[in-house]
């Protein structure tokens, strides 16, 4: 294809902006920008947006940076928000022949660090949903000195021991997700109130990316690779808080026993609310955010 040519995924995005059901959707789809990284060929999505210090969100697994639509103009206002989709989901290009697996989301996050530490000088700080919470708890034990702190929102993957799937086996586990009744299940799953909160909206959001070419072979080769598991301890040194929704049903009570006995005084349990507290409780969120100490000098 001609490089000068926007790929599907950018024009995937540009028609999103202009035509998502969900209107804060299609403003945070506008505010995509396709950066070059150090290290990785082809071009990134990262929604940036908002002004000052800069602030990394994270999205979880098999989802996008679409998921923080209804967070990112509540904390925009003092911070400049930083939304990639992590390696491998959302909007990313998917090359064949390539790995896809906890090591190259964390290189490929690294080189958004790269990036921003040109752009904005000093630490950052991270959101990070679902698997997305783990991905940052693993940025922040790599990356101790540019990142300052953490809030994690439901975090999946602190806690138990990875489990590759065959390759066959993941091949089918990812086509079977991708089934519209299975993908809207999951999505109502996701909510504390899905009969009133998942309209065609929410389902828009939740299958958009399925689109991108090569998301069933991505997503299956992540599967492959155990994907995070185990990432929690030790836990990093910055400042951590966690917010975990009371009628959170994707998590299981076992998973959620063993992270609030790794996590302790640092969990709060918001109720009404799923395992997406930044669509189900947003305000709060961003309450609670700007309530997390920062991390001390040399900390």
């Amino acid at each position: 294809m001609d490089a000068s040519l926007p790929s599907p995924q950018q024009q995937q995005l540009d028609r999103a902006a202009a035509s998502l059901l969900d209107p804060l959707g299609r403003q945070l789809a506008a505010a995509v920008e396709w950066w070059s990284l150090p290290g990785l060929p082809l071009q990134w999505p990262v929604a940036v947006l908002g002004q000052g210090r800069p602030l990394l969100l994270l999205h979880g697994f098999d989802s996008s940076f679409l998921e923080f639509r209804r967070l990112a103009p509540l904390l925009a206002c003092d911070h400049q928000l930083v939304i990639p989709d992590l390696f491998g989901f959302g909007f990313c290009p998917r090359p064949t022949a390539t790995a896809y697996g906890p090591e190259a989301v964390l290189g490929h996050l690294e080189a958004v660090l790269g990036v921003l530490e040109s752009r904005w000088p000093g630490p950052v700080a991270v959101v990070g949903a679902s698997m997305g919470g783990s991905v940052a708890v693993e940025l922040a034990r790599r990356c101790s000195d540019r990142i300052d702190r953490l809030l994690l929102l439901a975090p999946a993957g602190l806690t138990g021991r990875a489990r590759p799937l065959p390759p066959p086996l993941a091949g089918l586990g990812a086509r079977f997700l991708g089934l519209p009744g299975i993908r809207g299940g999951l999505c109502r799953s996701a909510f504390a109130d899905p009969d009133r909160d998942v309209g065609p909206a929410e389902l828009e959001i939740a299958s958009l990316h399925l689109a991108c070419p090569n998301w069933a072979g991505a997503l299956a080769a992540f599967a492959s690779s155990g994907g995070f598991a185990g990432c929690g301890a030790p836990l990093p040194p910055q400042p951590l808080q966690v917010l975990w929704g009371a009628n959170d049903r994707i998590l299981r009570p076992a998973q959620k026993r063993a992270a609030l006995a790794l996590l302790g005084e640092r969990v709060r349990e918001l109720e009404h609310c799923g395992h997406l507290p930044h669509i189900d409780r947003p305000a709060e969120v961003a309450r609670t955010w700007r309530t997390l100490p920062e991390r001390a000098p040399h900390g």
